[in-house]
């Protein structure tokens, strides 16, 4: 577990917002993603569909799979569509059946694994989506799970983007023999797993069907994950309640704002939640983690994408415009504002009389 560093205390108030898996069905329908077990045959595309058709909301994907190719493929929907992207960079994990056109002993299949990885050059096959270029991407870990005459089943850990049939391809070109994938099946896509909820679309239509014939909601929330599992991968920055409804409305976060954090870079994506564990929104940090515990004032986080809708907290920062003492404004989340700042017109008038 990363490790978590408080700036400060505070409490949520329970009257505001929920914990993500205690929304109601209606809300996780549209804040919601689901582990998908895409089928081999239909495109990444087409499942996505199938899957708005089932639900009735706005669907989308997050890492693209060939039609041949089966396995996680993880389906946000509605507000979440936006986080699909975040899993984008995330590593990949396969497992693969490669097929060698002439016979390798085993010794020799295995001594090529194991130098086989670290930074390859590829260049994207045919078939494909992307421009052929050659490019970097990189293979951290290959397992030979078993060898049976030229059949090779092997699985591999590997950076986005990496083509497992390229892969398959420049080893039989390495080892003499020539090879192709066979068959290939992604077991995880950043933090969703085979092993972990994942779910077929036939259970995804039967458990739809129940809550909606039946009002049966259990199995439909086995099918559905919060919308915060998607940013599990980010370092995490949580919020008072006073903070939330100005970013809500577009403001960027500022040090009164923050209440803990996980250690990240300057420049590094985040996601912003409340003390409810609530995703408030993903941006980018302006500073390190070392210096907004040092900080007393200023931004701190660049909001990009707002998850929450406005008015689940009270606006808080309002009561900050009218507050004319600089602590309370500190404690209601000044900064928060929607304009990124509150200004005092009395008190600018005084500073400006008394400078001339």
């Amino acid at each position: 577990m990363p490790e978590v560093f408080t700036k400060c205390e505070d409490v949520t108030d329970p009257v505001y917002g929920c914990a993500p898996d205690k929304r109601p069905i209606e809300e996780l329908l549209r804040k919601g993603v689901i582990n998908l077990d895409k089928p081999r045959g239909p495109t990444s595309h087409q499942v996505a569909a199938w899957v708005k058709d089932i639900m009735g909301s706005k669907t989308g994907h997050g890492g693209t799979l060939d039609p041949a190719v089966s396995g996680c493929l993880p389906v946000f929907l509605g507000t979440a569509t936006r986080l699909a992207d975040t899993l984008l960079l995330s590593n990949k994990e396969y497992v693969c059946l490669m097929r060698m056109h002439k016979h390798a002993t085993k010794k020799d299949i295995t001594a090529l694994f194991s130098i086989f990885h670290g930074q390859l050059w590829q260049r994207p096959p045919v078939k494909s989506a992307v421009k052929r270029e050659l490019r970097k991407r990189a293979v951290y870990k290959v397992e030979v799970l078993e060898i049976e005459e030229n059949d090779v089943l092997f699985r591999i850990e590997c950076e986005a983007g990496t083509y497992i049939r390229k892969y398959c391809h420049d080893f039989g070109l390495i080892i003499g023999t020539e090879a192709h994938m066979q068959e290939l099946r992604r077991v995880k896509s950043g933090i969703f797993k085979e092993e972990e909820n994942l779910i077929t679309l036939q259970d995804l239509k039967d458990a739809y069907v129940f809550w909606k014939e039946a009002g049966e909601e259990k199995f439909l929330r086995r099918c559905i994950m919060p919308m915060e599992a998607a940013a599990g991968e980010l370092p995490k920055v949580w919020i008072r309640d006073s903070a939330i409804d100005s970013m809500c409305h577009g403001a960027d976060l500022a040090v009164p704002g923050v209440v803990k954090l996980e250690k990240f870079g300057k420049g590094k994506p985040v996601a912003l939640l409340s003390l409810k564990g609530e995703l408030v929104a993903v941006g980018k940090s302006l500073e390190a983690t070392e210096d907004i515990m040092r900080a007393k004032k200023g931004f701190v986080v660049k909001a990009d994408k707002v998850f929450m809708d406005p008015g689940t907290y009270p606006k808080m920062w309002k009561k900050a415009e009218e507050s004319s003492e600089d602590a309370a404004k500190d404690e209601a989340g000044e900064l928060n504002s929607p304009n990124g700042k509150i200004v005092d017109d009395e008190k600018s008038e005084r500073d400006g009389e008394s400078s001339s």
